[in-house]
This record gives structure tokens, sequence and C-alpha cells, in this order.
């Protein structure tokens, strides 16, 4: 398992950091609706990863390997939800900055539900558990602490991202600079869902 530890630092690191789905959405609601607000979407979609390593170390994720239609369904299910939220976040009023009663991020369990119907994520948990865990009568315990890791690395890769949100919304004082940036977000986050089906 010391073997694997290092490695799987790394991968758990790249894999949370770089951009995606969830740090798009983590960047733009800490930006409209500040650091604070944002934690409980950090802590849904890490408990969410996290605990699709364990359900894929149960032997969940192979059954899903297995039915390529489900995994296509859930593709077009979580492609049709973040597109959803991209035309959400492109409309929010500009001053969306001072979050109101009809402008409510992302809770924690919409967080986590984004990373069930995500393929990729799936595929992360899966690569995760084929790659770090021994097959031998270790590998529940391995799983475990696997899951455990990953989770305090997402945490702080994603609580990077809500702090540089929350840091540029020192610049989007403005209706204009706002609007525009959740036009970008938007944008992104369109690319990001429909790039991940169309390659």
């Amino acid at each position: 398992m010391l073997s694997t530890f290092v490695p799987f630092m790394l991968f758990a690191f790249v894999s949370s950091i770089t951009p995606g789905p969830t740090n798009i959405l983590v960047l733009s609601n800490s930006a409209r609706y500040g650091f604070k607000a944002t934690l409980p979407i950090i802590l849904g979609a890490c408990v969410g990863a996290a605990g699709m390593v364990l359900l894929v170390g149960s032997g969940v994720g192979h059954s899903l390997v297995q039915m390529p239609k489900v995994q296509t369904a859930m593709q077009w299910v979580g492609v049709a939800w973040l597109s959803y939220l991209a035309w959400q976040i492109f409309n929010a009023a500009p001053h969306a900055i001072q979050a109101d009663a009809t402008h409510k991020p992302l809770g924690p369990f919409g967080a986590a539900a984004l990373q069930l119907i995500n393929p990729k994520t799936w595929m992360m948990a899966l690569a995760v558990v084929s790659v770090f865990a021994s097959h031998d009568a270790q590998r529940p315990n391995q799983v475990v602490y696997l899951s455990l890791i990953f989770l305090l690395i997402s945490l702080s890769c994603l609580s990077t991202w809500a702090l540089l949100g929350a840091g540029s919304s020192r610049i989007l004082r403005s209706p204009k600079a706002m609007q525009r940036f959740n036009r970008g977000m938007a944008l992104l986050l369109l690319g990001s869902a429909w790039l991940g089906v169309l390659i």
C-alpha cells in the first residue's frame, strides 16, 4: 500500500484540481455567493466522489462497465443537467454577487448527485480501485483508506477553486463585469459538459 500512496495522492490531486464541471460550478458559485456559501457544494461533491470510490470498491462500478446503455443514459442525464445549470448561470442577474432569495447556489445533495450521474467520476473511481487497491485480503481496508485520502485531497482542491472565485468577486463589482463573468463560466461549463460526450 505504501508504494502506491504517493502515486495515488498525485492522481487524486490532478483529477481534483484540473478544470471540469464541478470545479467550474464551485468557481462560479463562490464568485456570485461567496466562499462560505460554496462550502456545501464542495462538501457534497467531495463526499459524493469519495463515496463512489467505496461503491466501486464493493463491486458496483464493475457492473456499470458491463452495462454500456446505463452508462450512456447517465452521461446524457449529466449533460442535460449541466446544460440547465449553465443556462441558469448565463442568465443570472449581473448583480448576483449579492445572493438573494430567488437564486440559490447548488446544495450538497445536488453536488453529490452530479457526481453520481457523471460517468467520468465513475471511471475515475474505477481507476482508483483497479490501479491503487490490491487484490488480496487487505483490499476492503485499502478502498476505505483510498476514499478517505481522495476526500481530503479533493476538499483542498475544490476549496482552492472556491477561494479563486471569492477573490475574483473583488474585481467583479460592476454589473457589466459580473455579467461577463457569468456568461464566461456558463460557456465553460457547457463546453466541459458537451466535450465529454463528443470526444
